[in-house]
């Protein structure tokens, strides 16, 4: 190994520390001393209650662990948007697991909790998983309800969904393990079967307090809404648990019957894992965000016996497309390559930079993989499309639009992976969040924005020296260097992976050996719904 490999990896390495060090924080919620206090009466966290209902020996992943993640400072943060979210397997069945983190705001809904829980729900839709709900919330975060309560992607359109799902056949199954209040109490309802746990779980859509208050009459919260009241006179819930494992346990007995699911019929063998070594990932990124380095060193160690089929090697090669398998899962790769290649048409073309035929050549290899039912891989790295006269008059603007024509219009499953640059119309092109990958997660070296932070911060130093010199402020050279720093510091701060993770632009920051896990369970969850309809790239300028 070189001296820039080594670099290389300490640098990686200290990213994932840096990663590992945030997430552990994120992962005590409110912290330890309402921990303790949740315990005392006798719960466990949202946490817990999530390991103790996934099979143990079966791999997970958590959705939006970030999410929330150093927003409402002034309200006292909301780790994880004050719900957990995860992937698994109960009772050998894969599906989604929401838990209200009670010990974050008495697990009350912030905006970018509502965010997180629609997003928890198109999971299900999409790939038709089951989705469990463990209820411990005290509502809508009153002093933002503005932002949470009346908007159509707000939430009311939780109980939307709960309706849609049902009519798609989707399981839901609700164990109430603690409040859960006014709008809020319809969702346990909504679901397929309810549980709710005595003396700690309640249901109702006015507390005892406001019932005083609105009507005048005397009543505790447990003879209003607990589980003796639900469970033997008004019938709202199915099965009253003694605690919060008796209820888990309830959960486990009924998704252990659940039938089998129709597939989609994606193509997997026995997995093999890659000949050359996964870690060799960590010195191969580079430290710099402009630097080069060659994607095809990172596919070797993502794919099956590091063996892949390359369509049209030759041509485009600022793209790259093969075929491959991850975890025994057959994929189609479509990945930035990020070192200067040679074209005979156009001779040097930079890295990172998507060029009319690397466009041509990736539309045609998506329409390839929808054409043999192969879901697609997505490595962004990307700086965007390339500008100037030449590539404007050769149409890189219909190329491009070919491109994302075809993304949009994608029927097979799209899974993207942000290694690098994700820029401008880059990230369109290569399965950004609008594009609707089923799942799309960050490396810690990801960087999102609408361009790179040196040209942002250069175009942004124009705009704010044009608005003081329109005021009468002179700006000096000192004055320049000054508002250039500001500026560059405030965007790179935007362009960071956490920020993007923090509001949901990626389910997550992922440690890159954890790859093959996201894409493997992607593709296992999308199995579970089979396509519906042709791909149809619809009117294109050819």
């Amino acid at each position: 190994m070189d001296l820039t490999f080594n670099q290389r990896e300490d640098y990686n390495k200290l990213e994932l520390s840096k990663l590992k060090r945030k997430l552990t924080e994120v992962y005590l919620g409110g912290g330890e001393k309402r921990i303790a206090s949740h315990k005392a009466k006798g719960k466990l966290t949202a946490r817990e209650r999530i390991d103790y209902l996934l099979d143990p020996k079966k791999p997970s992943i958590e959705i939006g662990a970030l999410a929330g993640d150093g927003m409402y400072e002034e309200e006292g943060g909301c780790p994880s948007a004050g719900v957990v979210v995860k992937i698994g397997y109960v009772s050998g069945k894969q599906c989604i697991v929401v838990a209200n983190d009670a010990t974050v705001k008495a697990g009350a809904w912030f905006p970018i909790t509502g965010k997180k829980n629609l997003r928890a729900q198109e999971i299900a839709m999409e790939n038709r998983l089951p989705i469990i709900y463990l209820v411990d919330s005290a509502g809508v975060y009153l002093p933002m309800q503005d932002e949470i309560f009346p908007d159509k992607e707000h939430f009311g359109r939780i109980f939307r969904n709960n309706a849609i799902m049902s009519s798609m056949g989707i399981t839901q199954i609700s164990a109430v393990m603690g409040s859960c209040v006014a709008g809020g109490a319809y969702l346990p309802i909504m679901s397929d079967e309810a549980m709710i746990v005595d003396k700690t779980g309640s249901i109702f859509l006015a507390g005892s307090y406001l019932v005083k208050a609105a009507i005048g009459e005397e009543i505790d919260n447990e003879t209003l809404g607990g589980a003796t009241t639900h469970c033997e006179i008004s019938g709202v819930t199915d099965y009253k648990a003694k605690d919060d494992k008796d209820a888990l346990d309830r959960i486990k007995s009924i998704m252990s019957k659940i039938g089998d699911y129709e597939k989609a019929g994606f193509n997997r063998v026995e997995a093999v894992k890659p000949a050359l070594n996964e870690e060799d990932i960590y010195g191969i990124l580079p430290i710099s965000r402009a630097e080069q380095y060659d994607m095809y060193e990172i596919i070797k160690r993502l794919v099956d016996n590091s063996e892949y089929d390359e369509y049209k090697g030759d041509y485009g090669k600022t793209i790259i497309c093969v075929y491959a398998r991850i975890d025994g899962w057959a994929v189609g790769i479509v990945a930035n390559q990020r070192t200067v290649v040679k074209s005979k048409k156009d001779g040097m073309q930079f890295g990172g930079v998507i060029y009319s035929d690397s466009a041509d050549k990736a539309t045609r290899f998506i329409a390839n993989c929808n054409q043999k039912k192969i879901p697609l891989v997505f490595l962004q790295d990307v700086t965007g499309f390339m500008v100037g006269s030449k590539s404007e008059h050769g149409g890189i603007i219909k190329d491009g639009a070919k491109m994302v024509n075809a993304v949009s219009n994608s029927v097979v499953p799209k899974f993207t992976i942000v290694v690098g640059n994700s820029y401008g119309a880059g990230n369109y092109a290569m399965c950004g969040k609008a594009y609707d990958p089923r799942l799309i997660a960050a490396w810690p070296s990801a960087q999102l924005a609408v361009m790179g932070g040196e040209q942002a911060a250069k175009v942004l130093l124009q705009i704010k020296e044009s608005a003081l010199k329109s005021k009468g402020i002179d700006v000096d050279e000192t004055k320049k260097n000054e508002l250039l720093a500001d500026i560059t510091e405030k965007y790179n701060k935007q362009t960071s992976p956490y920020y993007a993770a923090a509001r949901i632009w990626t389910d997550g920051i992922i440690d890159p050996l954890d790859t093959r896990k996201w894409i493997s369970m992607g593709i296992e969850a999308a199995n579970h719904a089979p396509i519906e309809k042709p791909f149809n790239l619809g009117v294109i300028q050819t």
